[in-house]
């Protein structure tokens, strides 16, 4: 009989009071404090703004542009959602979709030095040309029973198309151009003195 009751006292249920509970409990809650501080100090990524799109010269960024990606990049070449907003500030270079968005790439709308252009096209584009991609404007004109074709821009970066309806030999397509803000008036001059306008493209950066 005194070892049933031996072994019952070992079987007893510990009470709240007993300080071997107590002490387990407590390393548990420690444990679990560290673990949390440890993974809360490795984890030291930041959250940065990162093109939705491709951007490209002379956008005016907003949120709507944008996605939010986490990321650890050393310095602060590059805008952080806890810095400054930058909606409102214009886009310098193209920045491509799913990149960072590069606190030199922006720049105050005061200080843009280019203006997005629309082309109406007399010869479609071929397929690869999108925001992005760097074209020349050409144009032909005929005079005196001849036809003359001239470049009146080179390197110019595509904000935006549109391609028009109907077959490809026949459609006009609008192709929307990043001009430098100091040959603007030059552009607009040589795109609207007649002809026919044909953007070819040179590629993307």
């Amino acid at each position: 009989m005194a070892d049933d009751h031996a072994v019952a006292g070992r079987l007893k249920r510990p009470s709240w009071s007993d300080p071997r509970l107590l002490v387990g409990l407590l390393l548990i809650a420690i444990a679990v404090v560290a673990v949390g501080l440890t993974v809360k100090a490795t984890d030291d990524s930041v959250s940065y703004y990162a093109a939705r799109d491709t951007l490209t010269p002379g956008t005016v960024l907003s949120e709507s542009s944008v996605d939010v990606a986490q990321g650890r990049v050393p310095g602060e070449a590059y805008v952080a959602v806890e810095g400054s907003e930058p909606w409102g500030m214009v886009v310098s270079r193209t920045v491509a979709a799913g990149e960072l968005v590069p606190h030199g790439a922006l720049v105050e709308a005061a200080d843009a030095d280019v203006r997005p252009i629309a082309v109406v096209t007399g010869v479609p584009l071929a397929e690869g040309i999108e925001p992005g991609s760097i074209v020349d404007v050409w144009v032909s004109k005929e005079s005196d029973d001849e036809r003359a074709t001239v470049v009146i821009a080179e390197g110019l970066t595509v904000a935006a198309v549109d391609r028009g309806d109907g077959a490809f030999a026949t459609r006009e397509d609008t192709v929307h151009v990043a001009v430098p803000t100091a040959d603007v008036g030059a552009f607009l001059g040589a795109v609207s003195g007649g002809g026919t306008i044909a953007v070819v493209g040179l590629g993307s950066r």
